[in-house]
């Protein structure tokens, strides 16, 4: 069967920056059947998912719902959900994990404070506390959007909690299904495209201990397109792999070419141009839609360290 996935695997489309753009994560626990737009389309009350897509438009958060790996057909919503909020941007990143009877209580969140990396309002609404546990493996399942996200995410999201592999959930739409499966982790909030069980495993070791793993990383979600290729690009340049070591502090220029300034933390900054080109020939961007298309990637031209001069200059 040709789904968007195999297209885009037989094709080689490189997964670098492809990866959703949220400075901040907001998920909530909602089991059952999710729809193409899961916070209108699903057992949440719509209401309560369009009054919470207004609020979170413009300021930097973004919303998911999740669920627990298994069955979802109708099953009954728990009396308690899980609430987790990330900050994702290096320097200050957070995750914080509550509990609530009631998710209209997300309403009286302060959406800008949480995109600007501000949890008290979350601590206070909520009854926010540290996640103590491992990092959270968010697998993209939402099959009603896409089917290779149901065909390869769900698989693996069962496999990853049946050997015990904790802070597994299922998410909905990540954006790429053509990069099924893909999984976000946080709190760094890299995400991960064409994932297998051995290789999240990996990924978690490593968030575990403050590392990232380049292989098959779409990106961080706090930057754009542009940065996210600049910031692996100077991370696979220079051999750094700490979680919080590098920045985009600076991006100049416009579609189809822009100069990203990275920094890291001990100082150094590389300034890193990035072209976007159309990838081809033309493939399904998602499966069930007849029209071929030719989708965006971002290449990177040169990656060259600044001297002390060229920063002063």
């Amino acid at each position: 069967m040709s789904t968007c996935s195999t297209v885009s695997r037989d094709l080689d489309e490189p997964v670098s920056a492809t990866a959703a753009t949220a400075r901040t994560w907001l998920l909530l626990e909602q089991p059952g059947p999710w729809g193409a737009k899961a916070l209108t389309s699903s057992h949440l009350d719509p209401a309560l998912g369009r009054a919470l897509e207004a609020a979170a438009k413009g300021t930097g958060v973004r919303i998911a719902l999740i669920r627990r790996p298994g069955r979802h057909a109708d099953s009954r919503t728990p009396a308690v959900r899980r609430v987790y909020a990330a900050h994702t941007v290096p320097g200050k990143v957070w995750l914080r994990g509550a509990a609530t009877t009631d998710p209209g209580q997300l309403l009286d969140l302060d959406f800008g404070a949480l995109g600007r990396g501000e949890h008290r309002g979350f601590d206070t609404v909520l009854g926010g506390r540290p996640h103590r546990g491992g990092p959270l493996a968010l697998v993209c399942t939402n099959g009603k959007r896409d089917r290779c996200c149901a065909l390869l995410g769900r698989p693996l999201a069962a496999e990853l909690a049946a050997s015990g592999v904790e802070g597994v959930w299922e998410v909905t739409h990540l954006g790429g299904h053509r990069f099924s499966p893909t999984v976000l982790v946080l709190p760094y909030g890299y995400a991960y495209g064409r994932a297998e069980a051995h290789t999240v495993k990996e990924v978690l070791h490593g968030a575990r201990e403050g590392r990232i793993v380049v292989d098959g990383c779409r990106g961080n979600s706090a930057w754009e397109r542009p940065g996210q290729a600049a910031e692996l690009a100077v991370r696979t340049a220079v051999g750094e792999y700490a979680a919080e070591a590098l920045s985009v502090v600076r991006t100049d220029g416009a579609a189809p070419r822009w100069e990203v300034t990275v920094a890291h933390a001990d100082g150094r900054h590389w300034r890193v141009v990035v072209a976007q080109a159309a990838s081809a020939p033309p493939r399904p961007e998602s499966c069930g839609v007849s029209v071929l298309g030719s989708p965006a990637r971002m290449d990177v031209v040169e990656v060259r360290e600044l001297t002390m001069a060229a920063l002063a200059g």
